[in-house]
Parts: structure tokens; sequence; C-alpha cells
């Protein structure tokens, strides 16, 4: 069981349109935008609009849990084979990746306000459950 956080409202980022423009771009390396370059971006939305008043843990795991259930949704009639085969329409292909766009910008809102390292807090889990489920060789 991971301790308990005390909830602190996000630290408002002062942001201009420039220095908002080089979050993106420091994102957007070879490799791919890291995970504390997203979280800035996603705050820094969230900030111009005046939105952080309602980005609290409560709210955050509920639009995350209504985001999951769209993803679920694309899914839910589908046969096993119709679903291993989703990403190769490219309608559904851009459902499925903007409903993992949606679970992924909560997901990191979320962990950014309580103070969650959530690449730190995988690593970690996984090592519990390599040690929980140790691996059977046939």
């Amino acid at each position: 069981m991971s301790e308990a956080r005390e909830y602190r409202q996000p630290d408002e980022p002062q942001l201009d349109e420039a220095q908002a423009e080089g979050v993106r771009a420091e994102g957007a390396q070879a490799e791919g935008p890291d995970v504390r370059a997203l979280q800035l971006r996603l705050a820094a939305f969230a900030a111009a609009r005046d939105w952080q008043p309602y980005h609290t843990p409560k709210n955050l795991a509920t639009a995350l849990s209504v985001e999951a259930s769209e993803l679920v949704e694309i899914f839910q009639w589908l046969t096993p084979e119709e679903s291993a085969r989703v990403m190769e329409e490219s309608g559904s292909a851009a459902r499925v990746e903007d409903e993992v766009a949606d679970v992924l910008a909560y997901l990191l809102q979320f962990c950014e306000v309580l103070g969650i390292d959530a690449l730190a807090a995988l690593a970690a889990k996984i090592d519990r459950n390599e040690v929980r489920f140790p691996a059977t060789r046939r």
C-alpha cells in the first residue's frame, strides 16, 4: 500500500505563449515527448482556461474512469478476433487513439496533483509483481 499524500493544489505555471511553445518543442524530441513535458503542457492548458479549481483528485479520478469506460465501449461487443484487428480500420483506430490519449491525460494530471511519479510508481509495481508472481518455466 502506498503512503497517503496530502492533497496540494497544483502549482499554476506562469508560462507565456513563447514559454509554452518551448515546453512543447522540448517534449517533442526524437524519441517522443517525456512524461514531465506532457504534464507541463497539460498544466499550462488548464491554467490558460482557469480549470485548476476543478482539477481535484476526486474530479480527475472520476474523469479518468469515464474516459477508460469510453475506451472499453469501443470494444464492448467485439469478438476477441475483431478486437485484435481494431487498429486496422482508420475510423476505429482514431477512436482508440483518442480515448487512450484522454485516459493518459487524466492519469498524468491526477499524478501531477498528488505528486506521484507515474513511471517510478509503475517500476515499483512491476518489481512487487515479479516477486508476487514468479515466472514459471515450462
